[in-house]
């Protein structure tokens, strides 16, 4: 066993039953055949250390539904609830149920999820430490990464899925800087608990890599971080038009922020997009209704929710999986020069 307090993992079956990882893996998914003899070892050595009698109990008696959880740090966010809907269309006719639970920061939600069972989870969180995630994927929990950082270092067979964030917000700076606009600012997120972005977050990667290859120098006045709610932004945006140096463009991490931002624009009196630009990410609802309408970057969530199954069955049939590369699109709308 990994530790005195740890949770079974199928190394541990498969080292006490005698046999391999993958054919732990056959016997509890039924996928494979075994002979009769290490089917006997493996589901008594499972039942002897109390690893995962979900996944036994579909083994015994054929396929049911596995509980897929989707871990995300804002979890009223349009775009999550937009991509759950599409993961629950993807997983449902295949057995799979799906839930979404915020992201908490502590070992007892990590310690929670390996004792409920859950037979895979997708995780899109800024905040969830790596040493957590890594503890998933040590407890055999096949473990889906949405990109949003770097994950430097959780090692093993944690899946990964590059969205296209990164080449998103690098298209949002070279789309304002082709329109004429030189003096950009990247909005971050707002955050109670102060977790703001540095270069392993690949939205503010992307900005900050494509303003050096632009030629266009970064400064302080060339982020907006640190606010706590949408209040503290909308001053802080207020602040940065109102100030000595001059401000064209706004790329927004996501479109709530971007929403803010236009308010803010608008109450200083400035027209959009003539005098300022700004654009969101995630093509949300309220990206469409709010006025001007606002110009976004959508991404491939039907393309996430097939890659993030497809990626857990082949964890679950006990092979390495590959990563997933996908792309964004462009939505101009009425705050960005056309």
């Amino acid at each position: 066993m990994t530790g005195k307090n740890s949770v079974p993992t199928r190394k541990d079956v498969a080292e006490l039953a005698g046999v391999s990882e993958t054919i732990v893996s056959y016997v509890i998914n039924a996928n494979r055949y075994v002979s009769a003899e290490k089917k006997k070892r493996v589901l008594e050595t499972v039942e002897k250390l109390h690893y995962r009698p979900n996944s036994i109990a579909r083994a015994l008696k054929g396929k049911g539904n596995s509980h897929v959880l989707f871990i995300a740090d804002n979890v009223a966010n349009d775009y999550f609830g937009r991509l759950l809907q599409e993961l629950d269309s993807v997983a449902y006719d295949k057995g799979y149920l799906v839930s979404l639970m915020s992201a908490k920061n502590n070992r007892d939600f990590i310690t929670r999820i390996l004792s409920r069972q859950v037979d895979a989870v997708i995780i899109s969180s800024a905040s969830l430490a790596e040493n957590y995630i890594q503890e998933l994927v040590d407890n055999s929990l096949p473990v889906v990464l949405l990109m949003t950082r770097d994950y430097a270092t959780v090692h093993g067979p944690a899946a990964r899925i590059y969205t296209g964030i990164e080449s998103g917000i690098m298209s949002a700076v070279r789309l304002l800087y082709e329109s004429g606009c030189r003096n950009l600012v990247h909005v971050d997120r707002v955050s109670r608990n102060l977790h703001f972005s540095n270069r392993q977050d690949l939205r503010f990667r992307g900005f900050c890599n494509q303003m050096e290859t632009l030629g266009i120098q970064l400064t302080e006045h060339s982020i907006i971080s640190g606010c706590r709610d949408y209040d503290e932004l909308f001053s802080a945006v207020c602040a940065r038009i109102q100030s000595d140096e001059p401000v064209d463009g706004f790329v927004c991490r996501n479109d709530r922020l971007a929403c803010t931002v236009l308010n803010a624009v608008l109450a200083c009196g400035k027209k959009v997009p003539d005098d300022i630009s700004v654009i969101g990410f995630d093509d949300s609802d309220s990206s469409k209704v709010i006025r001007p309408a606002l110009s976004t970057i959508a991404m491939d969530q039907k393309g996430i929710a097939s890659a993030a199954l497809e990626l857990i069955e082949m964890m679950v049939n006990g092979q390495t999986p590959t990563e997933k590369h996908l792309v964004t699109r462009m939505v101009l709308r009425e705050t960005t020069r056309q």
